[in-house]
């Protein structure tokens, strides 16, 4: 500071000292020291929560005006994950949106790839075979409580149950393996494909999935000992983030958080897709729509899940898949070369022991999980390996302007996400590439009224409020 300066403060002379004495200071400066809403003494305090926050997923910011602890005001700001999800699904193929679907919630991946297959097949007017129904059932749900137990696991970590995390990783282990088992990839599986599936069930599968859910639900009761009837856990939890059912359906919100509320919305009830009109299953409810009833709903939930599975293995059409190769087998390569040099005569009647990223897809397989529809589904391999008419077949839904090519129109498709009402609306201009493909996502609701559910709590209580919301930024941004 000039001496001529320092003079003129110490005097009170400068233009600052002069307005703040004449009371003549600017909103702006009395904004940015006190507080827009301040006044009494009171001092409200604006802090950016996230984007570079854990508990903010590194992709949300929460914008805060703080009066001490409480949340005062607040503007929950997102788009910094931002895939281009909709326009990448319009610049290929129908099948090409696969991988893409998978990225969209990528803990229960596999609901999506089903969701946006059922909505091409709709405006394809195509019915899956029974079987694809209910493979579509059994993966679904295991998706789903995957989906779970990482929300709660998450969520109970960021409150300090770090032990609860580690249980549930562990039984998430278990069904991913199942996953696997069936699809090839644990998280980004691509399975889902436009008229059926990629592959059938492993055969032995069903004993799997038994193993697997015995330690699913010993998991589950240790952590209702652990952290349900917890006080610290409970003062958290209950009470906070609380909507009520009339809010929460004005916010158009879906799934756990509407069902906490009181609300027994569920797509499969409500609208039966696929085999969910003959299994046996409740709808979990709350009734404060607080933060520990979405615990408890999705704790429940994961149980009915479990039920669905059970019954669709009992009721699967077809049985499982159980082929004796033993003295009629040849080997996928020889049967290729066989082909090729014209020995066509009866080789479409010879079985092929496929390679293990093959199997599920033979003739057999295929006629049981996929629409007998040649527009759509791909041939079985021996088709493919065994005659031209196969390899012309699987050339066509692949090539470059060619593929899959629904008439012209535009279908909607909804079904039961992890997080809610999951909806894809389809556009076809008769090309063998969508015109316009858009995602209702279900966490973008609730995360819309996060300034809602935090405005007159403690800083404190974003944490488990945002994990209750169970926000995945490849589904919210897209």
């Amino acid at each position: 500071m000039t001496s001529e300066a320092s003079r003129q403060a110490r005097a009170g002379d400068s233009p600052g000292a002069r307005a703040m004495v004449n009371g003549e200071a600017s909103r702006t400066t009395r904004e940015l020291f006190l507080g827009e809403g301040a006044g009494g003494g009171t001092q409200n305090l604006t802090v950016n929560i996230g984007p570079a926050h854990p508990a903010m997923h590194g992709i949300i910011r929460i914008l805060a005006e703080l009066d001490g602890e409480i949340i005062v005001k607040s503007d929950v700001e997102i788009g910094y994950l931002h895939r281009a999800f909709e326009k990448d699904c319009e610049v290929g193929p129908w099948n090409n949106a696969m991988p893409y679907t998978d990225r969209l919630n990528y803990v229960s991946p596999l609901i999506n790839n089903f969701g946006y297959c059922s909505a091409v097949e709709k405006l394809l007017g195509i019915d899956i075979t029974e079987r694809c129904k209910y493979i579509r059932v059994i993966m679904s749900e295991i998706s789903r409580i995957c989906d779970h137990l990482t929300c709660v696991g998450a969520s109970a970590m960021e409150l300090g149950a770090f032990t609860v995390f580690l249980y549930m990783i562990k039984a998430r282990e278990f069904l991913w393996e199942l996953v696997e088992d069936v699809t090839g990839a644990r998280l980004t599986i691509s399975y889902g494909r436009v008229g059926g599936v990629k592959a059938d069930l492993p055969a032995g599968f069903d004993d799997k999935v038994k193993k697997a859910f015995v330690e699913v639900r010993q998991v589950l009761e240790e952590v209702h000992v652990l952290i349900t009837g917890n006080r610290i856990f409970m003062d958290r939890m209950v009470g906070v983030g609380a909507l009520s059912a009339e809010e929460t359906v004005a916010w158009a919100i879906t799934g756990p958080l509407l069902r906490a509320a009181g609300v027994p919305f569920d797509v499969r009830k409500a609208q039966p897709y696929w085999a969910y009109d003959r299994v046996q299953f409740e709808i979990p409810l709350g009734k404060n729509g607080d933060n520990f009833d979405r615990y408890l709903v999705r704790m429940a939930e994961m149980e009915q899940s479990m039920r669905i599975v059970e019954q669709a293995l009992g009721a699967l059409p077809g049985g499982s898949i159980q082929v004796d190769w033993e003295g009629k087998a040849i080997d996928p390569a020889a049967y290729v070369d066989r082909g090729k040099q014209g020995k066509t005569e009866g080789l479409l009647f010879v079985p092929i022991a496929l390679s293990p990223n093959l199997q599920g897809q033979g003739r057999d397989a295929q006629k049981r999980v996929n629409a007998p529809d040649k527009r759509v589904v791909l041939p079985p391999k021996e088709n493919t390996y065994g005659s031209i008419e196969g390899l012309m077949n699987h050339f066509m839904l692949v090539m470059e302007g060619f593929g899959i090519r629904p008439p012209m129109g535009e279908a909607y498709f909804a079904v039961e996400g992890a997080n809610g009402e999951l909806g894809f609306y389809v556009v076809s201009d008769g090309s063998d590439r969508p015109y316009r493909v858009r995602c209702r996502p279900p966490c973008l609701p609730p995360v819309a009224a996060m300034s809602r559910m935090i405005e007159g709590q403690m800083v404190a209580d974003i944490i488990p409020t945002f994990g209750s919301v169970n926000m995945i930024g490849g589904e919210l941004d897209r």
